[in-house]
């Protein structure tokens, strides 16, 4: 009788066992899945599409408003035909600088630090630019819940089998 306790015990740490890996694999899948989706990188050339499609650039033309003559970046005269790009704080650049302003630093206008694109879009071309979209997706995810499987099935599970 002793015995079959004992056989019902073992099977019972064993069920619990594997479908408690089972859950825990679930758990990763989803949460896997999850991070993936959330941190798609965004291309640079994706990331100046939709700086384009928030401030559209346009030609210089003189007696267009633009206040002042020059751009605060590179601090050059607008000339004739020039690309300038006018953000919605009204703050209007050469194309070229404020798009590179942009790309380095965390979207914003270089004067009045007004966000251009939403803060979500900025982290993704980060992802894309430090090529370490691996490194982000894998951060802590399946050591931290095995670790916490671990500590909870009293640290040393694999001893109830040997």
């Amino acid at each position: 009788m002793a015995s079959i306790s004992q056989f019902l015990t073992h099977l019972y740490t064993i069920t619990t066992l594997f479908l408690s890996t089972l859950l825990l694999e679930l758990v990763i899948l989803i949460g896997g899945a999850t991070k993936i989706a959330a941190r798609r990188p965004i291309t640079t050339e994706k990331f100046l599409q939709l700086i384009e499609k928030k401030a559209p650039a346009r030609r210089y033309k003189t007696g267009l408003g633009v206040d002042p003559l020059e751009c605060r970046v590179c601090l050059s005269l607008y000339e004739e035909g020039d690309e300038v790009r006018k953000l919605k704080c009204k703050h209007t650049f050469h194309k070229a600088c404020v798009d590179t302003w942009l790309q380095q630093d965390l979207a914003t206008c270089p004067l009045c630090r007004k966000a251009v694109l939403p803060e979500e879009v900025v982290v993704k071309h980060r992802l894309h630019q430090n090529h370490r979209y691996q490194e982000y997706r894998d951060i802590g995810s399946d050591e931290e819940l095995l670790l916490l499987f671990y500590a909870l099935n009293g640290g040393n599970f694999l001893g109830r089998f040997l």
